[in-house]
């Protein structure tokens, strides 16, 4: 079950909105800043401004499209990418048959970090940077305390090929962070995304699954 914050209430910057349900809330890892803070009306129209697109692996002409919801901090999440999602990727999205949109999902400032570091890279690097997140999974959040976290992470953009100045414009990027925010919680209402990772095939929402069951849902959407 994926339980998130609300936007409601937030402080100094929108990363302050997601701690994780397992651990109470602390300071912001010293990466963040002083930015001072804000009305949730001025913060909201400042998001607004910014255009969040969609990932998307693939052929943008392929004829089935699957949706795909993870986080970055999900242990599940990485399993599926790194086995199942491996072979999907081989048979159907590198072979122009099938599309996928990449979308996180936000439980806990690590998650939204991540999400944050990645799109830094913009499309060139966006799924590299992916990549090693999940590879990585285990040793970024390895951290003593959510600063370490937050350095880790640096680590991994720096390894995706950004320089310090990049990775840290990011993580300070109010304006995206709660632009992010808000089309991740628009999309999790849309498809009423209750765990990760979850799957969108042919309009409907799935959840977790053995390779053999998608590969038959991917085959029946292109007619086979």
């Amino acid at each position: 079950m994926i339980r998130t914050l609300t936007l409601a209430g937030l402080g100094v910057l929108a990363t302050a909105a997601y701690v994780s349900v397992s651990q109470p809330a602390g300071p912001l890892p010293s990466f963040v800043g002083a930015a001072q803070a804000q009305s949730s009306d001025a913060t909201a129209a400042e998001a607004v401004k910014v255009e969040v697109t969609d990932f998307v692996m693939g052929d943008p002409d392929a004829p089935v499209t699957m949706i795909e919801y993870a986080s970055f901090t999900c242990p599940h999440c990485k399993n599926f990418h790194l086995g199942p999602g491996r072979q999907i990727k081989a048979d159907y999205i590198d072979t122009g048959k099938v599309k996928l949109i990449y979308r996180e999902v936000f439980s806990t400032r690590p998650a939204l970090w991540a999400g944050l570091v990645a799109r830094c890279g913009g499309e060139e690097r966006y799924f590299g940077i992916v990549e090693l997140l999940y590879q990585r999974q285990s040793e970024w959040l390895d951290a003593a305390d959510l600063a370490g976290v937050a350095d880790n992470l640096r680590r991994i953009g720096r390894a995706g090929g950004l320089t310090d100045d990049e990775i840290n414009a990011c993580l300070t990027d109010q304006a995206t962070a709660e632009a992010v925010i808000a089309n991740f919680e628009k999309n999790m209402a849309e498809h009423d995304v209750r765990s990760t990772p979850s799957f969108v095939i042919g309009g409907e929402v799935y959840q977790n699954m053995p390779l053999e069951r998608m590969t038959e849902l991917l085959d029946a959407e292109l007619g086979g």
